[in-house]
């Protein structure tokens, strides 16, 4: 497993989007990615991530990108595959990157479920320093004072022992792909980086962004399927 870049910015932030609970990552870095016009600059190679390309729209999509918008100064790590397994060894890549790179801050992207639907959705925060705290303090996110964090976020969290980790988390009472909580996302994102980026569009165009994530994913699965299925005839 390693990190592949052709161009390493300077002390970027980094904001990592791994599929989870409501895939808020995975459709928050995607609308990020296009609404910023970033360029991909690498990839995270893992020997046990299927060899799969998808094609959308004439062009490839990365298992794991690595983006960059140059104007904000941010590496978007965005993935449209299953990591499951590979948790503890992503997440010291994501930190292998950001020391590479000399990163200001970790940003992670989560949904967490709730089980009742209502019509505004909430939005916490959690980090492991003083000056992103301060940050989500001044527009009145509460913090997440108890919760369980699972996944690629929950490795960099107890690895990051010299290294700035801030996580968004919002509510998304749907396994399915909610772009609603990830417009959610990108709004937190955007009063937390100054970013001067609406999230309205992201609401608007949620079947796009939904069912492109949902298809690629669901086509990630029956890929990782068929390598294990291959994998099985060899040794049996």
């Amino acid at each position: 497993m390693r990190i592949v870049l052709k161009k390493k910015p300077k002390n970027p932030t980094i904001i990592e989007g791994f599929p989870g609970f409501g895939l808020v990552g995975t459709i928050s870095t995607e609308y990020l990615i296009n609404e910023l016009n970033a360029k991909l600059i690498g990839s995270i190679h893992a020997e046990d991530i299927p060899p799969m390309v998808a094609i959308h729209d004439n062009k490839i999509v990365q298992p794991v990108g690595i983006y960059y918008a140059e104007k904000q100064n941010l590496v978007i790590l965005h993935v449209m595959t299953n990591v499951k397994g590979l948790e503890w060894e992503i997440g010291e890549l994501v930190l292998e990157l950001a020391k590479q790179l000399d990163a200001k801050d970790i940003v992670a992207i989560e949904g967490v479920g709730t089980p009742i639907p209502t019509e505004n959705i909430e939005a916490y925060f959690y980090s492991t320093n003083e000056a992103g705290k301060k940050k989500f303090e001044s527009f009145k996110l509460p913090p997440l004072k108890e919760g369980i964090i699972l996944g690629v976020t929950a490795t960099l969290l107890l690895q990051s022992e010299d290294r700035a980790v801030s996580c968004i988390f919002v509510e998304t009472h749907s396994s399915l792909p909610d772009s609603k909580a990830a417009a959610k996302a990108i709004e937190v994102l955007d009063k937390y980086l100054g970013l001067k980026i609406a999230y309205e569009p992201l609401v608007k165009q949620a079947e796009k962004f939904e069912s492109k994530v949902k298809g690629i994913m669901e086509k990630s699965s029956v890929a990782t399927e068929e390598q294990k299925k291959k994998t099985l005839s060899y040794v049996g």
